[in-house]
């Protein structure tokens, strides 16, 4: 079964590591910039509230549908969304299309860029310390049969 990432946003700290680790992973000198990260932490700091945005890799993507260039391909190996940066243009039409701001945009590179979830195995995953002594983080790499059983346990849990 496909894993997908699955955000709690109620634990995220708003730390940015994921970021760190994302823009460092995909960085073509070794360095963290975080503006060429595929996650993104909106941060509401007057209620204390961060929440994750990054890739959902919708079934029917409104990314997919309105590139007009071909550019937005599905990994045969991983079945997820990648963008192909010889055919994107850098028209921005798929940032527009994404309802959940999740698509980004390389200005040094002049493309659009996404979560490709870094080949199954996401850093951000790995490095999120949003409150690691509950025994999971604001972020996790899992199929939807784990992640619905995790919240039918956290509901007991709270009974």
């Amino acid at each position: 079964m496909k894993k997908k990432l699955f955000i709690d946003k109620s634990i995220c700290t708003g730390c940015r590591y994921c970021e760190a680790v994302c823009s460092l992973v995909h960085s073509h000198n070794h360095q963290v910039q975080p503006r060429r990260a595929r996650i993104f932490i909106h941060q509401d700091l007057i209620n204390g509230i961060f929440t994750p945005i990054v890739c959902k890799q919708c079934t029917k993507a409104p990314c997919v549908e309105a590139c007009n260039f071909g550019a937005i391909l599905i990994d045969p190996l991983l079945g997820i969304h990648t963008i192909d940066p010889q055919k994107c243009t850098g028209c921005m039409a798929c940032l527009e299309a994404c309802p959940f701001g999740a698509m980004f945009f390389d200005s040094e590179q002049n493309v659009a860029i996404m979560c490709d979830l870094c080949k199954g195995d996401p850093k951000c995953v790995k490095f999120c310390r949003a409150l690691p002594h509950i025994g999971y983080s604001a972020l996790d790499y899992m199929t939807v049969d784990e992640w619905l059983r995790r919240r039918v346990r956290l509901a007991l849990a709270k009974e």
